[in-house]
């Protein structure tokens, strides 16, 4: 089918222009500045609209295999698509762990019967699987992703040797988690000792420090400059670890939106339901990572997507279980800073799309340009409305931006050419792919 998305404003590539975009069955066929060509057999009209590229988050827990009860790939992919999201790359700390072939094969089983978008999955490393490294094809998988602080599903590695094994092997991008397990243990052992089992939910930014976080942040970009690996640090948190980026090309950093977006005054509003690993910190880090969205220093912005029961965020700092839903409003928070004047969306391109694409070389996506897959996403601005529970996509069911209200809305979705999300309607039967990289 030749779909013809016209009169909207194109932004790809540090542009923002009047254009028609053709899709001709899975990839774009044309942009036209000019005349709209007429032989189509839709159109979807986009006047007052921005059309995107479909974003790329790459950096997601869609809980499956082994946690389904919270979440999978069906409900998760489905919630990306409602948010514009055409692609993910999901975490290794499912059940089992994605750290054999066997498992990292039955994930892309998984994907390829369940994704409503674009998929692919990092292979995880322990303290002793750095071998099987050589047997990864790198054209089916981002990287490797590696826990070098202790957060849900057990996976850390921290013991020096293993580190140097791990980042002396890869020859693919490592995605690292990067906090200091020594240092958290040791203060929340200290809080226990004088305070009990658990603990007021603000303390959660305290027991896991900004000191946990530069430390091994500091830790994981000394490994990459002695190696020459390829690194890039997730959902960096903390103003002193901004001091680490920018210097180095091999070396980058992933920032995500709770941090962008929630502060710790939020935790007296919102308690545990925005209880993540590393946590929400002081205002003066969420302003220094926007500023840095600006720089350079942070090179893409994903949502680190980890959805739980809401029973299983009840208690404090040290009972309820860190991590909370985002793909399906990752896009609006951040339309809503560009109307706020803390970025262009030109630049919200260059991080959620472009960046994406070009650091990890996932193929013919992440740009709006002739002969590249048609994932694209259409969202109008001046349409405020306001995010409530019956929207959720999620199977967990809730979100923390329940109240909030954007002033954009994603209007139309495709992925691969297949019209997936049209104002409210969702099309369930529709796959997307198996990236490609490299």
């Amino acid at each position: 089918m030749r779909i013809l998305i016209s009169n909207g404003t194109l932004v790809s590539e540090g542009r923002s222009f009047k254009a028609h975009l053709l899709i001709d069955d899975e990839h774009i066929a044309e942009i036209i500045e000019g005349e709209a060509p007429r032989n189509v057999d839709r159109i979807v009209d986009a006047t007052g609209c921005f059309v995107l590229p479909g974003v790329i988050d790459d950096h997601v827990h869609f809980r499956e295999p082994g946690m389904t009860t919270k979440a999978d790939i069906e409900s998760e992919s489905r919630a990306a698509a409602y948010g514009g999201v055409t692609s993910f790359f999901d975490m290794p700390n499912t059940i089992p762990q994605t750290t054999t072939l066997e498992a990292l094969d039955d994930k892309f089983s998984r994907g390829a019967e369940k994704s409503h978008v674009n998929y692919s999955f990092f292979f995880g490393a322990t303290n002793d699987n750095y071998e099987t490294f050589k047997q990864l094809d790198p054209h089916r998988i981002p990287g490797i992703k590696l826990f070098m602080g202790s957060s849900t599903g057990n996976m850390l590695v921290d013991r020096r040797e293993a580190l140097e094994n791990i980042f002396r092997s890869a020859e693919m991008p490592i995605m690292a988690h990067c906090e200091d397990t020594d240092i958290i243990n040791k203060t929340i052992a200290q809080y226990r000792k004088s305070e009990g089992d658990d603990a007021p939910i603000y303390m959660h930014q305290l027991l896991r420090s900004e000191e946990a976080c530069y430390e091994s942040t500091s830790l994981a970009v000394a490994l990459a400059k002695t190696f020459g690996t390829r690194l890039h640090v997730a959902h960096v948190s903390t103003a002193r670890e901004l001091e680490l980026f920018g210097k180095y090309r091999n070396i980058t950093a992933e920032a995500v939106i709770a941090h962008l977006w929630f502060t710790n005054r939020d935790y007296d509003r919102l308690g545990a339901l925005i209880k993540c690993n590393p946590s929400v910190k002081a205002p003066k880090d969420r302003d220094a990572l926007r500023e840095a969205l600006l720089d350079g220093r942070i090179t893409t912005v994903g949502t680190d997507h980890a959805p739980h029961l809401l029973s299983e965020k009840q208690g404090g700092a040290l009972k309820a279980v860190s991590g909370m839903p985002m793909v399906q409003f990752s896009l609006v928070a951040m339309l809503e800073l560009v109307n706020r004047g803390i970025l262009t969306i030109e630049r919200l391109v260059e991080l959620m799309c472009h960046n994406p694409a070009t650091l990890f070389k996932v193929r013919r996506r992440g740009f709006l340009r002739t002969g590249y897959w048609a994932d694209v996403t259409v969202v109008r601005p001046d349409s405020p409305w306001t995010v409530t529970k019956d929207i959720v996509q999620s199977r967990c069911g809730w979100s923390p931006m329940e109240g909030e209200q954007f002033r954009w809305r994603v209007e139309h979705t495709f992925c691969n050419g297949n019209h997936i999300y049209d104002n409210g309607k969702f099309d369930a039967e529709s796959k997307g792919r198996e990236l490609v990289f490299r």
